[in-house]
Order: structure tokens, then sequence, then C-alpha cells
């Protein structure tokens, strides 16, 4: 699905990422995902040529691979080509990932046209296969959801997280906390109740969090539809699910239209079709919720299941797979390398030679999304179009411009490609219809319509079936920060912290403490996870807010070909998976290791300071920490700018989005797995996470420089390498600095980084493309910290003053600012009374972080309100 992003380049090169408000999913912010793509633009690892696999040389090398050309395959595909015409396609299959790409889809019913035989599969590693069997169950076909938080005042997640889960999590982080900055003061914000089995930032998020085992939330759900949809009375006996029961029936009835329910991946079939019956009957089909066709999936695509039977029946002459990697991320019941050496020709295409090319008789490199022409939908189905910001750096083509090849088709150009299909549907003005699309980046009046549904079927909860004895439910999960593993080779997300465990370069079994208990494990001890035959080691992490009776299973690591960034990482659960669901009995026993994670954040108490505070709705700070009396003069102002920034705890949901963008922005390096152990971590700005505030779930707390008035910092540096600006700025005179890290020391706040090693890589010519020339930091033996983007500062300044205006609130966005979904961040000039970050700081709920230091810090934030005040 397309995410609407802006792409900023320097001298034509693409060095960052930024949120289009225009576009319906990103409305100006974007994820981690995104900011991280800039970087996989620049990767060293991208496949750079054709390869064709030689014959073996010997057992132990049967799958050499030597370069080739474009033109090679050309002709070579020339004698398939006719094959296939004579044969009508048969033998001929082709898999893909999803496909919203109105375009490609296009081609490859064509393709399926013009080769009436052949088979086109899509495989999805972490689609929903029970949503769509619920809703083919409910309404007889396959749903898409598109979620309207903004007009929800009671939201119920049943094992989901919209705020991570599915191509609108941006745009729904920012409808929730659009509606709760607008009805913060009056205390009628959203209710958010969560029942999961793994913490997710929903569940940080909700007033009310209650931890299920898959099982018990399937059980919970086939509760409350008697309630609801049957006036059934309350359970009887009273077990543990009663009280949750009550009050989530009493809830959504009180709610009404303006509820929403939202069933996750690890619900049965039954529960899903439960859930589609109870958001008709509550009425919020239609107003907070609206069902539309599939985007992604084609109904006249088969599955990978069914390509796997073809493969095995023999029925597999050649195997086109098309920017899909599925000798990784397929379920490891389906023991596709057996199966895919059935196929007598097999052709890869994608960005990276990863663990199915390898395996391929072919190889074909395919252009970045930066470098090519295209189209995508959105999550509501609004159709973007994909413009290129660079020419390729490669010898790729796009999608469209193979699949023409494979096809036949004349038209080999992707731009002209993308036109023609557009074309048809523009009118008569294609151009003026063309060049708005292009400027708004999105096509005017294309979401996608609302489906006209009949009642819900009512489908009887099936009996949960219990768990073998010795067994676990094991709940596989997409890694926070490099989903299914397409993003393993990046090391911005590698090293970027999990929003809950904090780990980096790892993943591990997750665990509740009781369950831990019971099989004599703590953090740090290596398991073995076991599924009938197939199994792993893989290290335990203890969660207090996790499931009992149940494990996580984090996907997205143990790559093999992923690159040298990614190779290795963690353990591969892919390999553990059954072939269609995402829950699954297993066992775990200790092994006598141990491992030593590398996390950013050891203390997740606060021990009794209120460093992340919380408020009743209307209560007011009394202590703002910013009011103390001072020995040093006030700073002078002289009509100069005062930069400040003012964070907001109640809308930050610890996404970790600012993490990424100003690492982005400010050419901050990565230093590795060992050196994040010893705390070398060089983000400039972190993001704390506290379970000790009184919430249900967790708090989040961003930490960058608070670029104090009473500055500790610049007291104790021996040669004045920090130092105040005229504009409120502790800036680093980076020559100065003789590395005393005296600043550190002295630093009550702990944001201050030290490079104590040659981090950035220096030595590898295509990531030197990515890096802002307008930041410049010495590579070794100097502080760095945030500057609030001071080159952005100085960008503005210099535009205001070759166009002879004032510079105006809005006019400097920070990168961290620009990315937050949930516009958490507000930065501008203390010294414009009406500015935004004036606003924020005037508010009820402003304080300074450890203000009993009197530091007088210009970064400051907006207390938390207590959801449970929430009507």
């Amino acid at each position: 699905h397309a995410l609407g992003v802006l792409v900023g380049t320097q001298e034509g090169r693409p060095i960052k990422i930024e949120g289009n408000p225009l576009h319906p999913s990103s409305l100006g912010a974007t994820d981690v995902f995104a900011q991280a793509s800039v970087l996989s633009l620049w990767d060293p690892d991208r496949s750079a040529s054709v390869m064709q696999r030689l014959a073996p040389s010997s057992a132990s090398a049967p799958h050499a691979q030597a370069a080739s050309s474009w033109q090679a395959f050309e002709a070579a595909w020339q004698t398939q080509h006719a094959t296939f015409t004579a044969r009508q396609g048969k033998g001929l299959h082709v898999l893909t990932g999803p496909v919203s790409s109105p375009t490609l889809r296009a081609q490859l019913l064509a393709l399926l046209q013009r080769f009436p035989l052949a088979r086109w599969h899509q495989h999805a590693p972490l689609h929903d296969g029970a949503a769509d069997e619920g809703a083919r169950l409910a309404f007889g076909r396959t749903v898409q959801p598109v979620l309207h938080l903004d007009r929800a005042t009671c939201i119920v997640a049943l094992g989901s997280d919209p705020f991570s889960d599915g191509p609108g999590a941006v745009r729904h982080a920012a409808d929730w906390s659009r509606r709760r900055a607008a009805t913060r003061a009056s205390g009628t914000m959203a209710r958010l109740i969560a029942v999961e089995t793994t913490p997710g930032l929903f569940g940080a998020r909700a007033g009310e969090r209650v931890a299920l085992a898959p099982a018990q939330i399937d059980a919970l759900c086939a509760r409350i539809g008697a309630r609801l949809l049957d006036h059934a009375p309350a359970s009887e006996p009273a077990d543990a699910l009663s009280t949750i029961e009550s009050r989530l029936v009493s809830a959504l009835q009180s709610h009404g239209a303006t509820s929403l329910i939202m069933p996750g991946p690890t619900l049965s079939p039954a529960s899903h079709a439960m859930v589609h019956a109870l958001n008709q009957r509550l009425g919020a089909l239609g107003h907070t919720l609206e069902l539309i066709a599939p985007l992604a999936m084609a109904p006249e695509a088969a599955t990978l299941a069914d390509l796997v039977d073809a493969l095995h029946g023999g029925a597999v002459d050649t195997l086109l797979t098309l920017d899909a990697n599925p000798l990784y991320d397929a379920p490891g019941a389906f023991d596709l390398a057996a199966a895919l050496s059935k196929a007598r020709l097999t052709v890869h295409a994608g960005t990276a030679r990863d663990e199915t090319a390898l395996a391929c008789d072919w190889h074909l490199p395919l252009s970045h999304d930066l470098e090519q022409w295209s189209d995508a939908l959105a999550h509501d189905g609004s159709a973007t179009l994909v413009q290129p910001a660079i020419a390729p750096l490669l010898d790729s083509r796009s999608l469209h411009e193979l699949v023409a090849l494979i096809a036949g088709d004349d038209e080999r150009d992707g731009h002209r490609l993308v036109q023609r299909q557009w074309r048809a549907q523009a009118g008569a003005d294609f151009d003026g219809f063309w060049r708005a699309s292009l400027r708004r980046g999105v096509v005017d009046g294309s979401a996608a319509p609302p489906l006209a549904l009949p009642a819900a079927r009512r489908v009887a909860a099936a009996a949960p079936q219990p768990m073998p004895p010795g067994h676990l439910a094991a709940v596989f999960t997409p890694d926070p920060c490099v989903h299914d593993g397409r993003f393993a080779n990046s090391g911005w997300l590698q090293e970027l912290p999990r929003p809950l465990t904090k780990l980096t370069w790892d993943n591990a079994v997750l665990l509740g403490p009781a369950t831990a208990r019971s099989l004599a494990l703590t953090t740090g001890d290596v398991a073995r996870v076991s599924m009938g035959r197939r199994e792993a080691e893989a290290p335990v992490v203890v969660l207090p807010s996790h499931a009992e009776g149940a494990v996580t299973l984090p996907l997205g690591h143990g790559r093999r070909a992923a690159g040298r960034v990614g190779n290795g990482v963690g353990v591969d659960f892919h390999a553990l998976r059954p072939r269609v669901a995402m829950v699954a009995a297993v066992q775990l026993q200790r092994l006598a290791r141990r491992v030593e994670f590398a996390t950013t954040q050891i203390e997740t108490s606060q021990a009794a300071r209120a460093l992340a505070r919380m408020l009743a709705v209307g209560a007011r700070i009394g202590d703002s920490g910013l009011d103390h009396p001072s020995l040093y003069p006030p700073p002078p102002r002289d009509g100069a700018h005062a930069w400040a920034m003012a964070i907001d705890l109640d809308s930050c949901i610890g996404c970790n989005a600012c993490t990424v963008a100003c690492q982005a922005e400010n050419n901050i390096p990565v230093v590795g797995k060992h050196e994040v152990a010893r705390g070398r971590v060089m983000h400039w700005i972190r993001v704390d996470r506290y379970d000790d505030a009184g919430v249900a779930g967790a708090i989040f707390q961003p930490v960058p420089c608070m670029h104090c008035e009473n500055a500790p910092c610049e007291l104790v540096c021996p040669v004045g390498a920090t130092v105040h600006d005229s504009e409120g700025l502790n800036v680093q005179v980076y020559n100065r600095c003789i590395g005393t890290r005296f600043c550190s020391n002295n630093c009550p706040y702990k944001v201050r980084r030290f490079n104590f090693l040659q981090y950035t890589d220096a030595q590898t010519e295509t990531l030197k493309g990515q890096r802002n020339p307008n930041v410049t930091v010495r590579q070794r033996g100097v502080m760095e910290k945030c500057s609030y983007c001071v080159q952005r500062i100085a960008r503005a300044r210099q535009h205001a003053e070759a166009s002879g205006t004032a510079l105006v609130d809005g006019d400097v966005v920070t990168a961290c600012q620009a990315v937050c979904p949930t516009r958490a961040i507000h930065f501008g000039d203390l010294a414009d009374p009406h500015s935004d970050v004036a606003q924020a700081k005037r508010s009820p709920r402003h304080y300074a972080l450890l203000g009993e230091l009197n530091t007088r810090p210009r970064t400051t934030y907006l207390a938390r309100v207590r959801d449970e005040d929430a009507a």
C-alpha cells in the first residue's frame, strides 16, 4: 500500500523522507520504515546486475551464480515466450507479494489473458488469513477495513494494535491524537481498551489493558457476542473473564455507534465474523468503520499453498518470483526449498540477492521505489502516483518494465506504462490530470467506496481447543523495527530500540513472569522452542505485561542472505510457522546457556521521581520546575529568536519515528551491537519507557538535549566547546572539543553522545550519497547531541532574508517534529507569543524535566492525562 511522502534531495541525491500532508495515509507524517527507506536506496548490498546460475561444479556448490546481462535474459526468455504461447501458458506460474498498483495489476491480468493456462499466486508473509475467512463467514466475501478513530469514543482492540498494524497505522495514530487534543480539556477523550497477548503501542496507550492468551480472547469475544447479539445474561458461574466481559459490554452499549471493535490476527475466523456482527449491531459500520474491497490481495490470484501443491505435483515448468522472498518468509511448514527444486526454470526479481534469489536460475535486479515510475493505493483505496527522485543507480528495471518484457509488450518504458494505465481513466484533459495528480501525490476522488453488505451471518463460536499438556500458545508477530524481515539489512532499524523491550540487534522469545517461573527461565536464558520436528534456539525476555500461558515469537530475524548488516542477526521464527495460522502450540526447554542483550534502557522505574508526569483531567501542575530563583543573569533577548520545544506526553505513542528521522537528518552513525551493549548508542533523541506511572500499559517520554538556559555542561567544559548562542541554543563547537567528556558527566539528562570510535563508514561510496551535507560532525573524539536541527533554522533564516520576509511560526520544523504522526512535538519561537510552542508552554500541564535542578531547559513537557478519567 502507498504511504504518501515527499523526498528531500541535495544535488539530485535523495537524503530525507517527509510525509505528504495531502496524502490520506500520512497526513504529513511517516513511520520508521518510511524514514529508513532512503537508506535502503544507497544500500551497498543492493543487487547490481543480472545473475545466472552456472552448471553445478560440485555437490557443495549447486547454486553458484555468475554475472550476466539483461540482453542475455531477454534472449533466453524469447524461447520460453514462444513455448508458452504455443501452450497457452501451461506450466507458467508467477508469484508476487501483495499488489495494490493499478498498473501492475492490469499488467498481470493482461499476462493471464495472453497465457490463459498460466497461474498467478500471491504471498503476503503476514497476511491475516483468519480475517479473510471470518469475512467470508459473515458476508460471503473478503473485505478490508478502513478505521476512523477520529470518530470513535470507545475503541476496543481484541488482539490488535491499530498504531502499528496495517497500512493505515500512521493515519490511525494521527486521527486518535487529533480527536484527543480536541476533547482533552472537557474530559471526553475516547476510551481505549486493549485485550492483547503481546504488549503493543495501542495497549501501552490504553486506559484499560488486559493481558490474555489467544484462546481466552476468543472466549471473551464469544461472550461479548452472546451478551450484545443474543441478549444473554452474564456468564455464570463468575470466573476470571466475567469482570472484563461486563466492563466491555457496558462500555460498548453506552457508546453505541461511536464505538469500534478491532480484531487481530490471533483471533479465530469465528471471532472475526462475530466482530463484524457486533460492529453492525452497534452501528459502528458506516461511522467509525467502513469495509471496502481488498486492495492488494487479488481475487484472481491463487495462494502460496496452491503453488507448493503445484510444484510437488510437477505442474510448474517455469516459476517467476517477482519482488518476494518466500524461501525466507514463507511458513516453515511448506518446506518451500524442497518444492522449489522441482521447477524446471526459476526466475527471481528483487532489489537484493536474498535467500530466494540465490536458489533460482536467474536473478534480475529491480529498481528501488525512489528510482521508478509506478502507482499504488493508500489504505483507503486512494490512488497515488509514484515518481522517481533519481535515475536508477544500478542496471535495474522497474517491476512494470520487467512484466512488460515477460509478456512481450511493445511498450517497455515505465513512465509510459503508468501513463497508459491512467490515460483511459483521466478523460479528455489527460495532461492536466497528470500534472495535478503528480503535484498532489494523490489522485483526487479515488478513494474506494464502502461496500454495501448484508447483515452479517451469525457463526457459532468454535469450542476452544485446549493446548496439549506442556505446550504454550505461540503468537507470531512482526518485529517492530525490521517487520517481516524485509528491512533486516538496515542498520538504522536494527539499532533502533524496540519500543517495549528496548532490545537492539536481536529478537527474543517474549514471556510473562509466571510462565517464565514455571519454566525456570529468566531474561537472557536461551531456550529451545519446538513445534513438532521443527525447532529453534533463542534467548528469552520476560515482560511483566505479557499474557501468561503464551509466548511471542517476533519474526523478521535470522536472515541468511540479507546483506552485511542483517545476516545472522537474531533467530528465524518463520521456520516454525504453521501453514496459515498466526498461533501454534510450542514447547519451551531451558538450555544451559545465556546471552547478554544490547539494550538502551535498563531501568524502567521512575524510582518515585516525577519524570514522566500524570495528571487527572483538568488538573494543574503546581510546581513546573521553571520558576525557581537563580543567580544567573537572565539571558539577553534583544529582539532575537528564542527557539524552544515542548513535548506532549499525552500524545506520544512511543513509535520511535522521531529517533530515526533525527538519525536520517543529522548523519548519526550506526555503532553496532557491541558498542550499544557498552552504552555508546549515538541517537540524539531517545524514547524512554516507564511502567510505574500509574497507567495500564506504559508511558513514553522522548528525551533530546534540553538546551538549558542554566546549562550544567557549559560550566565544566575547559575549552568552551559547549556554549549558548543568542537564540537560546546550546551549541557545540566541534573543533574546540578535546574529548574530556566533563559535559556528559555533568548533564543530568544524559543526552550527550561521545563518538569514541570511527563509527561513520567513510569508505563505502554508496553510503556517502545519503548523508546530509548541511550537517558536519567530527567523526571521532567529539561530543554530539540534538541541535534543534540548527541547519533547518539556518535554511529558513536564509530563505527569509533572500525573500525579504520575516520568519513566521511554522517556517522551521525539526526532523522529529515533522515525522511525528500524533503531533506530540511542538517547536518554534518563544519570542512570538502566538507561536504554537509558546501556547503549549502556557498549558496547565506544562513542566520541566528535573526542574528542581534549576537548569531552566528550553525543552519541556506536557503531562499525560489519565485515560481512566475519560467518559
